[in-house]
């Protein structure tokens, strides 16, 4: 970044991870809080979501875009008509990739690039898919499943599926752009696969994403893809100046 006070460049500061717009931040923290002030175990059922939103003094928008954050995590599952339950204490979150399970350096233009391209991508494929890619997004999705249940990461699986959001999208710049950067989310995608209990929470993810493509609500499209990448995103170093 350029000074203009001094003329001199000067580092851009590392951003923090993951990176929550603020309405989603304070809402999410609130959540976790009421969830840890109940005692709540997993298994249990939480409030419902107007008594949620009353003892949080949130809107119900707010709160389910806070519970999709939760649910993104693999913390909590919304069961239309049963209720919402939490799966895993709330501190079982996955932690950030460190910095140098891939090479950091650029890379937060890239994820800058990435978090815009993809989360638009989505957007566009909730309003553009047709049955063939909602199809392809399917067996994506199986073929995950697959990899995952023989012990494998999932990698091959999980690339297919980011690439046939963006086929659905429809738009053939913004697949052009994400083709090229895809030697650089594939290292980015095996660290974050590598960590722990991630699979099955991206997999969980990327069903979210898929229904609400096919729900046709492209908001929720673009909201889910972008937490997603934010929960995969990698604690960056900070920019080396030139």
């Amino acid at each position: 970044m350029f000074d203009s006070t001094t003329g001199n460049q000067r580092e851009r500061a590392p951003a923090a991870s993951p990176r929550y717009p603020s309405r989603y931040e304070a809402v999410v923290d609130e959540l976790i809080r009421l969830i840890q002030r109940s005692q709540l175990q997993p298994g249990a059922r939480l409030p419902s979501e107007r008594e949620l939103a009353g003892s949080l003094d949130v809107s119900r928008t707010s709160l389910r875009q806070a519970l999709t954050v939760l649910r993104v995590h693999g913390l909590v599952d919304v069961r239309p008509g049963a209720g919402i339950y939490l799966i895993r204490p709330v501190h079982d979150r996955i932690r950030p990739i460190s910095p140098g399970a891939v090479d950091s350096v650029g890379l937060a233009d890239v994820m800058d690039l990435r978090e815009a391209s993809e989360s638009y991508g989505a957007l566009l494929a909730a309003q553009r898919r047709t049955d063939a890619d909602i199809a392809e997004l399917a067996s994506a999705n199986e073929q995950m499943a697959r990899e995952i249940e023989r012990g494998e990461i999932g990698l091959t699986a999980d690339r297919r599926f980011h690439r046939a959001v963006m086929l659905a999208a429809h738009s053939p710049r913004l697949l052009a752009m994400t083709d090229e950067l895809d030697a650089v989310l594939r290292r980015v995608a095996g660290a974050s696969l590598s960590r722990a209990g991630q699979p099955p929470r991206s997999l969980s993810t990327h069903r979210l994403i898929v229904e609400a493509i096919v729900l046709g609500d492209a908001e929720q499209a673009r909201r889910v893809m972008l937490d997603h990448l934010l929960v995969t995103e990698i604690a960056e170093a900070p920019h080396q100046s030139t």
